[in-house]
This record gives C-alpha cells, sequence and structure tokens, in this order.
C-alpha cells in the first residue's frame, strides 16, 4: 500500500511537472499586412514566440474590425493563455473584451491603443508614443524648410485609428509655431501604397499639377512611397521639389532616400510582441502585472543614415 501510494504520488508529480511545462499558448488578431512594417511585426512576432518557446495562432482580419472581434471569440472559445491584438480602430471593443476577462484571459494590445471606460478590459498596451512620432516629423520639416513658406499635403492612416489621429495630432502640434508651414489637404491613404498614391494624384491635380505643394506628410512609408510613385508620374522629383517626410523605417523607404527620392523617416520597431511576451511570462510565473503602457522607441532616420538601416533591415529579414 505504502509502496504504491509512492507511486502515485510520482506520477502526480511528474503530470504536474508536464502540465507547467506546457507551452503558453497566445492568440494573436493581426490587423492585416497592409504595409511593409504590418508585415514586419508579424513576422517578428513569430520569431519572438519561437524563443520563448510559446505556441502562436495568428488571424489575419484583412484591416476589418469585425474579423478581429470574431477571431477574438474564436481564441476565447480555444481557452488560449492571452490574447494579443493589433487593433484596426480605436472605438467598438468593449463587448468582446469583456468577455475575454470574464474569461479571465489578459488581453495585450499591440502598436495601437483604443478607448474604452473601463481600462482593466485589456492588461496592457505595447506601442511607440505616435503623438511624438508625429512631432518629431513636423519638428523636422519646420526645421528643414527655415522660415519660407511650404505647403503641406497630408496621407492620413485608417479613420478611426490612434495611431492615425495621434500622429495628426503631434504633426499639427509641431507646426503651431510655425506659421510659415500649412497642411493645405488631407485625406485618408488607408496605409496602403495604393491608396497613398491615388490620394496623392488627387492633390497633385487639386494643386496646379502638384506646384503649390511643398511637402507631403504620409503617416507611414508606405503611403509615402505611393505618393513618391505619383509624384514621378506627373513629372516632378520627390525628394527636392516636394519633400517627403513619413513614419514607419521600411527598408523601401530607405532605398527611397538613396536614390534621393525621400527626405526623413521616423523610424519605430516591428518589435511589438517581444514586450508583451515577457509580460505575460512574468504574470504567469509570478503575478508580476505589467506597466499599462509599454512604450517603444522611435528615431527620426535622414538620408546620411539609409544605407546602414536598409542594411540592417534586410539582415533581419524585415
Amino acid at each position: 500500500m505504502y509502496k504504491r501510494l509512492i507511486v502515485a504520488a510520482a506520477v502526480a508529480t511528474a503530470l504536474c511537472g508536464a502540465a507547467q511545462a506546457a507551452p503558453l499558448v497566445v492568440g494573436f488578431s493581426q490587423i492585416g499586412s497592409e504595409s511593409g512594417w504590418r508585415s514586419a511585426e508579424t513576422k517578428v512576432a513569430k520569431s519572438e514566440a519561437e524563443k520563448r518557446g510559446i505556441t502562436l495562432k495568428i488571424a489575419d482580419a484583412q484591416q476589418k474590425q469585425e474579423n478581429q472581434i470574431k477571431a477574438i471569440r474564436s481564441f476565447i472559445a480555444q481557452g488560449v493563455d492571452a490574447i494579443f491584438i493589433a487593433p484596426v480602430v480605436a472605438t467598438g471593443w468593449a463587448p468582446v473584451l469583456t468577455e475575454a476577462k470574464e474569461a479571465k484571459i489578459p488581453v495585450f494590445l499591440l502598436d495601437r491603443t483604443i478607448e474604452v471606460s473601463d481600462p482593466s478590459l485589456y492588461t496592457a498596451a505595447v506601442a511607440s508614443d505616435s503623438v511624438y512620432e508625429g512631432k518629431v516629423a513636423g519638428d523636422w520639416l519646420v526645421k528643414e524648410v527655415a522660415g519660407k513658406p511650404c505647403n503641406v499635403v497630408e496621407l492620413q492612416g485608417t479613420v478611426g485609428a490612434s495611431v492615425a489621429l495621434n500622429r495628426k495630432k503631434g504633426f499639427a502640434d509641431a507646426l503651431k509655431a510655425a506659421p510659415n508651414v500649412k497642411i493645405i489637404r488631407s485625406q485618408s491613404g488607408d496605409f496602403t501604397r495604393s491608396k497613398g498614391k491615388e490620394v496623392m494624384e488627387s492633390f497633385i491635380k487639386a494643386e496646379q499639377n502638384g506646384k503649390n505643394i511643398c511637402a507631403v506628410y504620409a503617416h507611414n512609408d508606405d503611403m509615402a512611397i505611393g505618393a513618391i510613385q505619383a509624384i514621378k508620374e506627373a513629372g516632378l522629383k520627390p525628394g527636392s521639389q516636394i519633400k517627403i517626410v513619413s513614419i514607419d523605417g521600411v527598408p523601401d523607404i530607405y532605398k527611397a532616400m538613396l536614390a534621393g527620392e525621400a527626405n526623413a523617416s521616423v523610424e519605430l520597431t516591428p518589435n511589438m510582441a517581444g514586450p508583451a511576451f515577457d509580460a505575460l511570462i512574468a504574470m504567469k510565473k509570478d503575478g508580476t502585472q505589467p506597466k499599462k503602457f509599454i512604450q517603444t522607441q522611435s528615431a527620426l532616420i535622414l538620408p546620411d543614415m539609409a544605407q546602414k538601416e536598409y542594411d540592417m533591415k534586410k539582415d533581419m529579414g524585415y
């Protein structure tokens, strides 16, 4: 009888150890692959999960909130250990996040924030300071034009996205002290190259075939690259006749800088998942609660830095 108890205890201990060793499972509701940066974020998330032995399930929402909500409900039904969301828009999340909270599944926001009356519906947000990014872009342009008049056209991100709202605000804040720099047209390019090109074509036609435009401010590099294509097709020179400043730091914007067709980009890391994984692991290990906002870094990249940045991103498999 005594031996049987020892064996039973040993088996129970082994089973407990096996259960503890089971990898964490995380469901990631990704916006889509609308930009080079977004694709890189997905790739890096997979790599960071693999480094930590985490099973990562990714659902591509194709830029639709309803697809994200469906994916989140699927992850809840599967009983994942955590849910990561790169929210396509800032509002409309309370009902599904309440379901996650009731299921006791922690939710981490990546790259973007949301607007909810109850902050406890998500555990933490890992993102850059997107207001700061817009201000850095604006400060660069104000300094670059050195007091000369400059009419700016703005390619905004997805309507309602927190990052688009914030990047617009930061840029506008930078221009408050420079009445010589004015935004004359502003429209969403939905964070895509094709839409950025389409909107820029309309701006050029509306502004004396582009002759009334001094600079383009794009909320991401992909829209900037689309704008560059439109400017070239209009017979104008991007980077010189029309200055280009954008945000993200994808390899193609560095190629444009090296070709003299872009002037500045505010770089942000695509590694939003890594800090979220670490926070989740600490929570599961000893209950450590992460900061509500985990900020990643941003930096202004200019043409003299472009080759180094391009090479580094390509080495990363960006």
